[in-house]
This record gives C-alpha cells, sequence and structure tokens, in this order.
C-alpha cells in the first residue's frame, strides 16, 4: 500500500476521526480484516460477522501495531468511522487504484477461480511485480483489502471476483476496473440466488465483460456454450482459450503422466510450448488454458507461460491438497468448498492418482443446490460407485443421505457409511484406513470437513 495519512484516508471514505491525536500519522501497511493479521503499520478494518464482530478486537490490533482502525463506531483507539465499513474500504481501495494505474485482470467462474489465480499469478510474477488474490478473498471486502496489498511497484493485479447473485461483478468492477476479464465457466453454484438455472449464472457472470474497456481483453472459455454466448455483451477483444479447435490458445495432444497429472502442448498465438503440469486431476488443463489467455492478452510469448506453468504449484489449502502420512496413507483435503463440478473434478482426479490403491471417499453436502440438490447429490454416489472407489463415508443428515443410497444401489461393491457429523467422519475413517489407502474429503466450507482432513493428516 502506498502510504496515506489518517487525515487523507478520512477524506478520501468521508469518515470521523476519533480517538486519533495526531491526523498526519501515516498508514504504510496493507488492510487487514482479521486482527491477528495486521501488521505494524497496517489498518484494521472492523467488520461484525455472524460468529464475531471486529470492533471487539480494535484495542488488540492497535496494541499489534495498527497506525488506527476503520469502524462504524468509536472503539476506544485510534478509529476512522464511518457509517458502512465495507462500502469504505471500496472508496478507498477505488482511490488507491487511481494513484498506482497497475494493469487489473478480473476474473470469475462457477468453479476453478482460485486454482487458476493462482497459476496466472506464478507465470506474471516471473516478469513483473504483481499482487493477487490471497486465499477465495473475492467478495466486497476481500477485493479491496487486495488491491490495498498494491503499490507503485506493482504491475499486475490479478483479482478473483465472486458472484453470489447479480450485480456482485458490477459492484466489484466499480471499485477496481479490470482491463482484463476472464470467464471461466457456468455452473450450480450460487444457482437458487440468481434465478434457478445457468443461463441466469451467466447473465450474473457476464457483468465481468460488460464491464471492460473497448481496448481491454476478454478471455472466454471456448469450451463452456454459456461463457461463449457473453461474447456479444462486451466492448473489448475477445481471445477465446480452451481444448477446442477454435480456441486460439489452446491444448493439443493432452495426456496424464505419473501421479494424475497432465501434460500437453500449449499453442498460442504466440507459438508453441511444452506444458507438463504440478497439480493433479485432468480439469487443471482448463485453469492452465485460462492462465495462459491473460498472459497471452498481456503479451507474453508461449515459452515463457510455459515455464510458468511447468514451475506452478499449489497455493491455496483445501483444494486437492495432498498429505503423505508416514504410514503410507495418502490424504487429499479438497473440503474448501464443493459443487456438483468440483465434486466429479475431484473424484476422478483422486481415483487416477490412486491407482491400484485402495480409496475411500469422506464426502458432504454440496450447498446452495436449490430444489436439484437431492438428484445432484445422488449422481455424486453413484459416480463414487462408478469410478470405482473402495468405501464411501457420507457424512450429515439430508442430501448426503441420498449420496449414500446411490452409491449403495449402484451394486459396484462400494462400502457404504452414514455418519452424522465431522467427529463421526473422523472417528470412523480413522478406524478403517489401512497404511497405503488414499482418502480424499470434500463438502461444502459450512460443513466443515477440513477439520476431517486434517484430523486425519495429521496437521
Amino acid at each position: 500500500m502506498i502510504p496515506m495519512t489518517l487525515d487523507e484516508i478520512a477524506r478520501v471514505v468521508g469518515a470521523r476521526l476519533c480517538d486519533v491525536r495526531d491526523p498526519r500519522v501515516p498508514v504504510t501497511a496493507p488492510a487487514a480484516a482479521d486482527s491477528r493479521e495486521v501488521v505494524p503499520g497496517g489498518l484494521f478494518v472492523a467488520t461484525a460477522g455472524a460468529r464475531a464482530d471486529g470492533h471487539d478486537h480494535a484495542a488488540g490490533a492497535v496494541a499489534g501495531g495498527a497506525a488506527a482502525v476503520l469502524a462504524s463506531r468509536p472503539v476506544g483507539v485510534p478509529a476512522l468511522v464511518v457509517e458502512d465499513v465495507r462500502l469504505a474500504i471500496g472508496l478507498l481501495a477505488r482511490h488507491l487504484l487511481g494513484r498506482v494505474g497497475p494493469a487489473v485482470i478480473g476474473l470469475t467462474g462457477s468453479v476453478g477461480k482460485t486454482t487458476t489465480k493462482d497459476l496466472l499469478a506464478q507465470v506474471l510474477e516471473r516478469h513483473a511485480a504483481t499482487v493477487a488474490t490471497d486465499r477465495s478473498f473475492n467478495n466486497e471486502l476481500g477485493l479491496p483489502l487486495t488491491v490495498l496489498r498494491a503499490d507503485a511497484a506493482t504491475r499486475y493485479l490479478v483479482l478473483e471476483m465472486g458472484a453470489s447473485r447479480r450485480g456482485d461483478l458490477t459492484y466489484l468492477t466499480g471499485i477496481a476496473p479490470p482491463r482484463v476479464g476472464l470467464v471461466l465457466n457456468v455452473g450450480t453454484a450460487h444457482a437458487e440466488r440468481m434465478g434457478g438455472g445457468p443461463a441466469a449464472v451467466a447473465e450474473a457472470k457476464g457483468e465481468l465483460v460488460e464491464a471492460l474497456p473497448a481496448d481491454g481483453f476478454a478471455l472466454l472459455n471456448a469450451d463452456d456454450p454459456y461463457v461463449l454466448g457473453m461474447a456479444g455483451r462486451t466492448r473489448a477483444e475477445i481471445l477465446l482459450y480452451g481444448r477446442s479447435a477454435e480456441a486460439r490458445v489452446r491444448a493439443e495432444g493432452v495426456r496424464m503422466t505419473g501421479r494424475a497429472r497432465t501434460a500437453f502442448e500449449l499453442v498460442t498465438p504466440s507459438g508453441r510450448a511444452p506444458v507438463e503440469l504440478g497439480l493433479i486431476g485432468e480439469h487443471q488443463v482448463g485453469n492452465a488454458l485460462a492462465a495462459a489467455a491473460v498472459a497471452t492478452a498481456l503479451g507474453l510469448g508461449a515459452a515463457e507461460i510455459a515455464d510458468g506453468l511447468n514451475a506452478a504449484r499449489r497455493r491455496s489449502a483445501g483444494r486437492l491438497e495432498i498429505v503423505e502420512r508416514p504410514d503410507g496413507v495418502t490424504v487429499v483435503d479438497d473440503a474448501y468448498n464443493a459443487s456438483p463440478e468440483s465434486m466429479r473434478a475431484g473424484l476422478r482426479a483422486v481415483r487416477a492418482l490412486a491407482g491400484t490403491r485402495r480409496t475411500v471417499a469422506v464426502l458432504g453436502a454440496m450447498g446452495q443446490q436449490a430444489e436439484a440438490s437431492r438428484a445432484r447429490h445422488a449422481e455424486i454416489g453413484r459416480l463414487v460407485a462408478g469410478l470405482g472407489f473402495d468405501v464411501l463415508i457420507a457424512v450429515g443428515a439430508g442430501d448426503p443421505l441420498a449420496m449414500a443410497e446411490a452409491a449403495e444401489a449402484a451394486g459396484r461393491g462400494v462400502a457404504v457409511h452414514a455418519v452424522e457429523d465431522v467427529a463421526g467422519a473422523v472417528g470412523l475413517a480413522t478406524a478403517l484406513l489401512r497404511p497405503g489407502d488414499v482418502v480424499f474429503v470434500k463438502a461444502s466450507s459450512e460443513i466443515g470437513l477440513g477439520a476431517c482432513a486434517r484430523a486425519l493428516a495429521g496437521t
């Protein structure tokens, strides 16, 4: 973050200063919404959530080095008090962007955003100073916090943009207007909030390309018809990517290599180069091509892009995160979130990783599936059986039971168990696992199965 005084920040966001002795005190470090992540000279952003109120941690944040607190009420320590903290942090981020001017890259999609963002950041940062979204901080709070990490040296700003309803991307692109916009895919995540079907999801996701300038680039997935349908909604130059022959950035000769990884020849307008990914799962080809499309639009050549992709590794926890136990058990933690699309991709990747080894799937509910939820969970149960998993542990009542029933009814020999909660999953999986097994853990984040994965991994 570029240094700004408390007085300057107050003018930008329309705040009143409370308990501030010297308004000329500078904020010299990025902002944080978690008091444990505040660094000396930073700004603590106090928000009230369902589980905790950041205002209660304001004093601790200042004691830990925060220059001040952005808050909605006085907190007894130096504070900039505003009516709406989220709106204020967005205004501050927009102001900072106007002063530093990096190339802003916005990316959205139903699945794969975080992995693609991580791949892209690793390609770009080899060539110039790059700031990218941390973890999945992709909403009206996380995005401006990412922007505030940029400074005068930042050339590329990679922003993951989430959308749970219409208008979300319009709001986020208003804070950080992108020059390059990437749309990955249209799936079922948040479908019920957007109108119930893929067309409604596409309508919301397309707000990103509508925000692009005429001299910008819209990177569209040639393999997804809903994404292709966004072409008429943008003024920007369109660059198609994917495995389709029509894509200008595409993969040819895709093949599986050892340990469920993939290799292919990257084809771009600048040439060809071999890629061998360090991430598991054939679905990673699409994520890599999306990152390559952005890098191509920014002027990087095929060989430079391939070098970055070849060196890239998983950065974000809970996304096909592999832990090898001393007894030979492999724990694959994919429990950060779940949708039917990501569940299918994860199951296939883990089955390929396991080879002839015994496989155990610990699966919980996929959230926000509306009226189709039971049917979609049953479909996943049938897939578990069809792929040849040896054991399924379904966690929770309701839809996970439909998953278990469908897997058992498939008659493929999978041993099916149902448990009530995370603790039950940990206990049963611990009892069932044998040396050399591969265990896959996945559910929507609110289920909390990440705790199960960590317990099984011993981390």
